[in-house]
C-alpha cells in the first residue's frame, strides 16, 4: 500500500497513464488522486504508440515502400498518437533552459506557446536522429523490437525524474500529477527492464545504462536551470532517452 493507503498497483492505472501520455480515445479520470501512483504504468502506456508505430512501419514495407519511408511513417505514428506532447516538451525545455538567464525567466519562456530558435533546432535534431536511426533499424530488420524497447524504457525514466526532483512551479501538468514515490518509479523501471529484456535480450543492459546516463544528465540540468522538474522537462527526458536508446541499438 502507498502512504495514503492506496494500492500500489491497479489495472485502471494503465488507462489513466494512456489518457495522460497519449491522444488515444481512452476514458479515464484526469483528476484522479491516483495520478502520482499510476506512473508505474507509464512503460505499459508506451507500448501502445510503439505497437501502432511498428504496425505502420511493417505495413509500409509490405506495400513495397523504402526503409526510409517506413521509418518516417513509424515516427509520424509515434508523434500523432502522443499528440506531439513529448516533442513540445523538448522544444519548450530547450527554449527555456538556454533562452532565459534565471529560473523565473526560464519558466516563463517554457510556459509561452511561442517557439524559439533553440526549440526549432532541438526538434530538427531529434527528428533527424530518430529518423536516421529507424531507417537503419528497418534495413537491419531490428525496427520492431527497437521501437517498442525505446518506447517502454524512455517512459519509465519519466517517473524517476518525477521522484528525484521537486516541482519547479506550483501549476502545470506535472504539478497536477503530484509528487511520485520511489516505489512507483522503481516498479516502472522494473516493468521496463523485463519488457526490454524480452525485446532486446542482453542488449537491454547497454540500453538501460545509457538511458540511466541520459536521465541523470537531464535531472541534473533541470536542477541547475530551474531547481526542479516540469511537464516539459519530463517530455524532454522521454525524447532524449528515446534517441539515446535508438542510437545505442544502431551502434
Amino acid at each position: 500500500m502507498t502512504k495514503n493507503d492506496q494500492p500500489i498497483v491497479l489495472a485502471s492505472d494503465v488507462f489513466l497513464a494512456l489518457a495522460l501520455l497519449t491522444r488515444l480515445p481512452v476514458s479515464a479520470d484526469h483528476s484522479s488522486s491516483r495520478s502520482n501512483v499510476a506512473v508505474w504504468a507509464y512503460p505499459l502506456a508506451g507500448l501502445v504508440p510503439g505497437i501502432l508505430a511498428v504496425l505502420a512501419g511493417l505495413l509500409s514495407q509490405t506495400l513495397g515502400l523504402t526503409d526510409s519511408l517506413s521509418a518516417l511513417l513509424a515516427l509520424t505514428t509515434l508523434i500523432v498518437t502522443t499528440g506531439a506532447m513529448h516533442e513540445d516538451g523538448l522544444a519548450d525545455t530547450a527554449d527555456g533552459f538556454w533562452g532565459g538567464w534565471n529560473k523565473e525567466r526560464r519558466l516563463e519562456i517554457m510556459k509561452d506557446s511561442k517557439i524559439g530558435t533553440y526549440g526549432v533546432l532541438s526538434l530538427l535534431v531529434s527528428f533527424g536522429l530518430r529518423w536516421s536511426a529507424l531507417t537503419w533499424l528497418f534495413e537491419a530488420e531490428m525496427a520492431a523490437s527497437s521501437i517498442l524497447a525505446a518506447a517502454v524504457l524512455s517512459r519509465a525514466c519519466m517517473p524517476v525524474v518525477m521522484s528525484a526532483l521537486t516541482h519547479a512551479r506550483d501549476t502545470g501538468l506535472s504539478h497536477s500529477v503530484g509528487r511520485v514515490e520511489t516505489t512507483s518509479a522503481a516498479i516502472a523501471i522494473g516493468i521496463a527492464f523485463v519488457l526490454g529484456l524480452i525485446l532486446l535480450g542482453d542488449s537491454v543492459w547497454v540500453a538501460l545504462f545509457w538511458a540511466a546516463v541520459a536521465t541523470s544528465c537531464m535531472a541534473m540540468l533541470a536542477k541547475r536551470k530551474i531547481d526542479g522538474q516540469t511537464g516539459d522537462v519530463l517530455g524532454a527526458t522521454q525524447q532524449i532517452v528515446e534517441i539515446v536508446i535508438l542510437l545505442t541499438l544502431v551502434a
